[in-house]
């Protein structure tokens, strides 16, 4: 049987989840689909899920094999209801939680141009007074602090990009102080609730998990994940119609940044002339050149992906652990393209 005979399941959707169709009759080339599944399978994915216009074109999800064990311990928690593996999602976290300081900003409760300190107090950083002083929320949205990832001074802020973890994660207080609520709390209140993701939370991580400077790894599944893309493409709005973040908010994340063009407010994006990637290296490409130049995208370690591309209504995501092929973005989408329905 093929992938694409396998993901086809008939029956009655469950309330508010995307329905699953024939992807031939979406005009989708089955065979071309099947050479995708077989490529995304051969690099240690675990969830792979294509949704376009609110139908499942493509879902399955893959057992670890039984030398990951110790990826099994670290990065996963239980399964949900379609048998996907719950994950620790890496720094595709930083997207959800870019949705969340749209939704304090919209509530009144964040100004990204006022200093971290402000929110936090100073002291937050092993920068000088003055140097801690100018560094913004917003500057920690967009990778622009300044800081190393020892959180010592190492530029002004706004100065250069630099895709830094623990600064980033200095967001989770901020948004804690800010609206007087629990990272728990106001995510299930702002987001996984009115989205209707029911099996996304934030755990401490394992011990053994080499700490990076962000404690706390957000607990994901792939019809959770395509569900934050499907707030994208409808501009802010939950399945059910309820405005979770506003429209001028939502557009905000996707404008590119003024140190690094490929990178929004913890976002990436595609199009751009060059891409500054997370470990420094500049490219003159745009970040996936097979990619439609609208595509946006949270990315995280062990190529953890959710790719959007607004003109197609379709939303891609990817679990597992760290593909052996490192142009892995790229063959997706030269594999995709040649799939998916022609403009």
């Amino acid at each position: 049987m093929s992938f694409v005979a396998c993901a086809f399941v008939a029956g009655a959707p469950a309330s508010k989840e995307p329905s699953a169709v024939d992807p031939a009759k979406a005009g989708w080339t089955p065979a071309a689909l099947d050479e995708l599944a077989a490529y995304v399978q051969s690099q240690k994915t675990t969830g792979f899920l294509i949704i376009q216009d609110r139908k499942v074109i493509f879902e399955h999800n893959w057992p670890l094999p039984a030398d990951a064990a110790n990826f099994a311990a670290n990065f996963t928690h239980g399964t949900d209801a379609h048998g996907a593996l719950q994950e620790d999602v890496a720094s595709a976290q930083k997207s959800f939680i870019a949705v969340l300081a749209g939704v304090a900003i919209d509530k009144g409760l964040l100004d990204l141009s006022k200093p971290v300190s402000d929110y936090i107090g100073p002291g937050w950083s092993k920068a000088t007074r003055e140097q801690e002083k100018s560094i913004t929320v917003r500057n920690l949205m967009e990778m622009s602090s300044g800081l190393t990832e020892k959180l010592t001074f190492e530029a002004p802020a706004g100065a250069k990009f630099f895709y830094n973890t623990p600064a980033y994660a200095i967001l989770k207080p901020v948004l804690e102080k800010a609206s007087g609520k629990k990272l728990d709390d106001l995510t299930r209140l702002w987001l996984t609730q009115p989205a209707g993701m029911k099996d996304t939370l934030w755990r401490e991580r394992p011990a053994v998990f080499a700490n990076v400077g962000n404690a706390t790894g957000l607990y994901t599944t792939p019809r959770d994940m395509a569900k934050l893309g499907q707030l994208v493409l409808d501009g802010g709005k939950a399945a059910d119609g309820k405005r979770v973040i506003s429209m001028a908010q939502l557009a905000a994340l996707f404008e590119r940044s003024a140190t690094n063009p490929a990178y929004g407010r913890l976002w990436w994006l595609n199009g751009s002339s060059y891409t500054l990637r997370p470990a420094g290296a500049r490219s003159e490409t745009e970040l996936i050149p097979a990619a439609p130049a609208e595509l946006v995208a949270a990315l995280g370690a062990q190529d953890r992906k959710i790719y959007i591309v607004r003109s197609r209504k379709l939303i891609v995501v990817r679990t597992g652990q760290a593909a052996p092929d490192r142009s892995f973005d790229q063959q997706v989408w030269v594999r995709l393209m040649k799939a998916a329905p022609k403009d």
